[in-house]
Formats: structure tokens, C-alpha cells, sequence
């Protein structure tokens, strides 16, 4: 009776704490929103010039948003078709990526199967005209506003092409542009499927099952699957919850959700019978993988069920809800906290536990808590999902990298593509030796960049001038720099294989779109040849997973 009366007495006091806390937030609340109203009724009777309440009340929804999280967001009614649109994967437009170069933006990859595909836009055109308004000078979004639309409706674009002097003008008929979930599936070896997943918009369950049934049976003896989810930062649970379905089976919790609330608190359990419990699965993951696409590699890894491969991804553990609000806008909030099937939440940020005014911080080691997957193997919580075998992303040499920012990759694949109507299929396709020095004629002396080596000599100069050295060690200096610049014609030869390959890419992006790229990308992919050399041998597959091999190898 006596420890009766004590849970009921403590449990009053929390209930009463509880209310209290509320009361105390309700109140705080309606005096902010008083004072708030205040303020900007006296600005307006007041401020020395005319405000404008609606782009003030827009940056002070913005900044108290940016001490939340960065994916609560308000998004008014001016941005909804927009939202509704990409929330789908899809959008009213011409069907093009844009960039800027110089004082225009750009088509630099036309959507196959789109508006601008179709009225023969190409990358590399400058975008001179929309609906009788100068593109000159105007940023890539103002320029993606304008080409926006409604399905249906006409937009009238005038193009100036690559290598061209004279400007066309096109009446192009907007339409419902979808972004594939799945850009490319095929064969990365004889018996190895591989699927490509970007992101969780609706269908991409459906997407995902339908390629691996293709793969299935066009090739009955596929002996495992490579399922690519790098880059892909995530989208909608439900998809997510689907994709686990394909390799686990009925009834298998994949995630579940805890917030304040216990409207946010679910569960997510697979909901039928797996296409496939047994083939080998391969799943590649990066530091922007985020989110659903946590969820599948997590229970993946959760459950034995595949090996990951890459490197940590993103750590991206909470989930946002849209909620209607006055005057045709909503709210896009932060409701809960998601968990994989071993237990653990994979957010690596943490926005809540942190004094007004301070930065975010990664959660530290020492709350860092240790889980075990079903087959007993040991994982963590609070930093993304660690990889079962770990690769360094690729990085390219500086002086590869200045020639994809300066734009000089992406120039050289627009002439060859006036200069040459087809090419060969994308795994046929080869930058031959004679092709890269054509590359090199077109770069010239034009290519700017400075080494890291240079950016240290000036330093010293400027060290010695100060220290009244200038004088002595001047001509060493001289001597360096003039054997730098002798050095510096030769790193393009230097760098010749990875320069190539990111002009194989970049010219078969140019006649197969999408899907080439993709394609072409896996040729020279090191976790590509890891995923393939983990599925031919059953072993190593096997101990992975049972936690006998040593995992999480960093290969060079």
C-alpha cells in the first residue's frame, strides 16, 4: 500500500511539473507574440521609410527557425507548388540542370526525354532571353524561377549555342519533369547486378523492386547485387521501409520513431514477403548518404543482412514532418528521432542539448554507446553507420580538379559534341592518347592555377621581405619559382590517367545523358571492385557478416 501511495505521489508530481512547464511556455509564447505584434505595428506607423512586413516577418521566421535545426523550415505560399513538386521528385519545367559562367548561366545537362532535350538545347548553351527579359548577369535561381512553370504552359527562350555567334529563340511547352529515383541499373561483371538509387521520392520502393527483378531475369545467374547509395541523401521513410522489404522479410521492424509526443512515436515493420533473403548484397555508402537511405544500409547492417562498403555516411537521424498552418502555408518540423533495428540512433549533430547562442557539436565520444546487430556483431550509435570495410573517397589532384572548376572538362566535351554526332556505348567508350592531347592544345597556356608549392614561396618572400632577408635569398627564391613554372607543363601528363577518365564521363554525359554517366562512372571505381571482389568470394562475404573477419579495412 505504502509504495502504491509513493508511485501515485510521484507520478502527481510529474504530471504537475509536466503542466506546470507548459503553462509556463504557453505564457512566454503569448507575450512573445504580443510584443512581436507591437514591434511591428510601431515600424510601420514609425520606421523613417516604408517596411515591408511581409519580407520582415519572413527573416524573423528565418532566424528563429536557425536556432532549431537546419530542416525546420517555413514555407509560404508562394513556395508551395515548388515544395509539393519536389516533395514528389518532380517539378513544371524545361528539364535542365543550369549553371553559371560568367556574366550567363548555362544548360549544363539536359534531362533525356525532356523539353530541352527535345527542342535540341545542349550543355554548354547560354541562356540569353526568357519571355522578352535579359538573362545577362541574373543568378542560377532567378534563371530557374523564370524556366519554372506550370505543366503545359509555354516559356520563350532564346539560346545562344555552343560555338555559335547567333542567338535562336524557342517557344518550349513546359511539362512535369520527373527525376528518376533510379537513373541506371545493369551488370558491373558477368553475374554482379548494380542499382543506382539517388533518392526516396514516391515510387522509389516500386523503382528499386522493378530493377531487381529485371536483373533477375535477364540473368539467371546473378550471384549478388552492388546497391548504390551514395550521394543519396534521403527522402521519404515509407520508401525507405519498402526497399528494406525487397532483401528482409514480412514483419521485420526497420525503424522506429520517438518524438515529444506520442502522435510521433511509430513504428515501421516490413509489410510483405522479401523478393530475396539469401542473394549476396553489396551496399555502397558515403559521407552524403544520409537519412532513408540510413534506414536501408542501417537494417542491412542491422540485420547481417549485406556488407557496406565506402565510407561513414552522413549521420542524419531525425524526422521532419509537414504541418498545415494559416494562410495557405506549412511548416516543416523536426517531430522525432528515428532508430534502426539494433536500437541506435545514427544523428551525428546535436542541435538540442546546447545553450542559446551556441553552435551545434558532434556528439562526443563518451556518449557514444555500443549496440549489437542480430548476428551479434558490434555497432555504434551517434555518427552515421560505420562501414563493415572502409575506402578513402577518391580525390583528385589539385591541377585535375582546377581543370573540372575552370570549366575547361566541361568545354572540351561541348565541342567534341558539336564535332561528332555518336560515339560508342558507354562502357566501350575510351579517351584515347591523341584525344587527350587535343585536350591539351584546347587548355593551352589559357589554364590558370596556382600550387600549393607557389602559394608557400610567396609566403617566403614576403617573410623575407619583413625580416631583411629579401636580398640574400632572393635569387634562391627566383631560381625555385622559374623551376616550379618548368614543372607545371608537365602536370597535366602527370595526372593524364585520372584527367582522362573525367573526360570519359564528361563526353558521354554529352549522348547518353544520365544513365551513361552513371555508367561510365563505375569503370575506374575503386568500391565497385571491392563490391565485386567481397561477392566472388563467399568467404570473405560470409565472415563479414558473422563478425569473424576484421572489418572496416582501410583500402588504399
Amino acid at each position: 500500500m505504502r509504495f502504491l501511495k509513493m508511485t501515485f505521489l510521484l507520478a502527481v508530481i510529474f504530471l504537475s511539473g509536466s503542466i506546470i512547464a507548459q503553462e509556463e511556455n504557453n505564457f512566454e509564447i503569448s507575450k512573445s507574440l504580443e510584443i512581436y505584434g507591437d514591434i511591428m505595428r510601431q515600424l510601420n506607423l514609425n520606421y523613417a521609410d516604408n517596411i515591408n512586413p511581409g519580407n520582415l516577418n519572413q527573416d524573423a521566421i528565418d532566424a528563429m527557425l536557425k536556432n532549431l535545426d537546419p530542416y525546420t523550415v517555413y514555407i509560404p505560399e508562394s513556395k508551395m507548388e515548388d515544395y509539393e513538386l519536389m516533395s514528389k521528385g518532380e517539378y513544371g519545367g524545361i528539364g535542365a540542370m543550369i549553371q553559371k559562367q560568367g556574366d550567363w548561366v548555362v544548360i549544363s545537362e539536359p534531362y533525356e526525354g525532356f523539353p530541352a532535350q527535345k527542342s535540341g538545347l545542349q550543355a554548354g548553351d547560354e541562356i540569353r532571353v526568357i519571355d522578352g527579359d535579359s538573362a545577362r548577369g541574373k543568378s542560377t535561381s532567378a534563371v530557374s524561377e523564370k524556366l519554372k512553370g506550370t505543366p503545359g504552359t509555354a516559356v520563350n527562350v532564346t539560346i545562344r549555342h555552343f560555338n555559335s555567334n547567333t542567338d535562336t529563340t524557342y517557344t518550349i511547352v513546359r511539362e512535369k519533369v520527373k527525376i528518376p529515383n533510379v537513373p541506371y541499373y545493369g551488370m558491373v561483371s558477368k553475374n554482379i547486378g548494380y542499382i543506382s538509387l539517388i533518392q526516396f521520392s514516391q515510387n522509389a520502393g516500386n523503382d528499386v523492386k522493378n530493377a531487381f527483378l529485371t536483373l533477375k531475369k535477364e540473368h539467371k545467374n546473378l550471384k549478388g547485387v552492388v546497391f548504390d547509395l551514395r550521394s543519396n541523401g534521403g527522402g521519404l521513410l515509407n520508401e525507405a521501409v519498402k526497399i528494406a522489404n525487397i532483401w528482409l522479410p514480412k514483419n521485420r521492424l526497420i525503424v522506429k520513431t520517438k518524438g515529444k509526443i506520442k502522435a510521433n512515436t511509430h513504428t515501421y515493420n516490413t509489410q510483405a514477403a522479401a523478393i530475396d533473403t539469401k542473394i549476396p548484397l553489396v551496399i555502397l555508402v558515403n559521407g552524403n548518404t544520409a537519412s532513408a537511405s540510413e534506414i536501408v544500409s542501417g537494417s542491412m547492417q542491422d540485420y547481417d543482412r549485406g556488407v557496406i562498403i565506402g565510407s561513414r555516411t552522413f549521420g542524419k537521424g531525425l524526422v521532419q514532418n509537414v504541418i498545415p498552418i494559416s494562410y495557405n502555408s506549412k511548416l516543416k518540423v523536426t517531430i522525432a528521432k528515428y532508430y534502426i533495428p539494433s536500437g541506435r540512433c545514427i544523428q551525428a549533430i546535436n542541435y538540442f542539448d546546447r545553450q542559446q547562442g551556441d553552435d551545434p557539436s558532434k556528439v562526443p565520444d563518451s556518449l557514444i554507446n555500443a549496440f549489437k546487430t542480430k548476428g551479434g556483431r558490434t555497432v555504434y550509435d551517434g555518427g552515421g553507420i560505420e562501414p563493415d570495410i572502409k575506402i578513402k573517397n577518391q580525390k583528385f589532384n589539385q591541377v585535375t580538379g582546377d581543370l573540372y572548376a575552370q570549366n575547361y572538362i566541361f568545354k572540351f566535351a561541348n565541342r567534341y559534341r558539336s564535332r561528332h554526332d555518336s560515339i560508342s556505348d558507354p562502357g566501350l567508350f575510351t579517351v584515347s592518347d591523341s584525344l587527350f592531347e587535343a585536350f591539351k592544345n584546347f587548355v593551352g597556356d589559357k589554364f590558370d592555377y596556382k600550387t600549393e608549392t607557389e602559394a608557400v614561396l610567396k609566403r617566403l618572400r614576403e617573410s623575407a621581405e619583413r625580416e631583411a632577408y629579401a636580398s640574400a635569398i632572393d635569387s634562391t627564391i627566383q631560381i625555385l619559382e622559374k623551376e616550379v613554372k618548368e614543372e607545371k607543363k608537365k602536370d597535366l601528363d602527370k595526372n593524364k590517367e585520372e584527367i582522362k577518365q573525367l573526360l570519359r564521363i564528361e563526353i558521354i554525359t554529352r549522348y547518353y545523358y544520365q544513365k551513361g554517366k552513371v555508367q561510365s562512372s563505375l569503370i575506374d571505381d575503386p568500391e565497385i571492385a571491392k563490391a565485386i571482389e567481397v561477392i566472388n568470394n563467399v568467404d570473405e562475404y560470409q565472415s563479414i557478416l558473422k563478425g569473424i573477419s576484421k572489418t572496416s579495412v582501410e583500402e588504399k
